[in-house]
């Protein structure tokens, strides 16, 4: 098993933190994990990705070459990253994205990811744990527990409660999909 997946969106929106959270929850159940991440010079606002391989062997190339899933929280995100994407990629963006009609894959999910940040959770800070909760309703490896353990140690004290409303939030986005592919 080996799975690629790529967090982008802008500085700020906490994607940096979301692949640490996640690689460092598969390590837990056993797999191997590497994450790396790149931001625009300007940081809050700018261009940031973050990039995570899950593998049942060892990784010896620690960057993404072909995700398995994409995540895109902007516009701009979307446009530089889902180009390339494979037919067998999951898509995952904000609904706030236009896709167009013209995407690469089967497996597009749009989901408003930053609204149910704000509007359900009433902080667009935690749409990063959002995204969390939706990506682990799409990899299958991913465990829910030590999901929700490397949440908990990852955010700051006092936000646990918020942070796993998030996060549970995001999954029932994903789960709430009739037509899923």
């Amino acid at each position: 098993m080996k799975k690629e997946l790529r967090l982008t969106g802008s500085g700020g929106q906490g994607l940096i933190l979301a692949g640490i959270i996640l690689a460092e929850s598969v390590i837990k159940n056993g797999f191997n994990a590497v994450q790396s991440q790149s931001y625009g010079p300007e940081a809050r606002g700018g261009a940031s990705k973050s990039e995570v391989i899950i593998s049942d062997k060892d990784i010896n190339y620690p960057k993404v070459n072909s995700p398995d899933l994409l995540l895109c929280l902007t516009q701009k995100s979307f446009d530089k990253y889902a180009k390339n994407i494979k037919k067998k990629s999951i898509l995952l963006v904000d609904s706030c994205v236009n896709i167009g009609d013209n995407i690469g894959t089967d497996f597009c999910y749009k989901i408003p990811i930053i609204d149910t940040a704000k509007e359900k959770i009433g902080k667009q800070m935690v749409s990063n744990i959002v995204a969390l909760g939706a990506i682990k309703e799409l990899i299958e490896d991913i465990e829910d527990e030590s999901l929700k353990e490397s949440i908990l140690a990852r955010v700051p004290q006092g936000s646990e409660n918020l942070n796993i409303k998030a996060f549970n939030e995001g999954k029932m986005l994903i789960k709430n999909i009739s037509n899923r592919s």
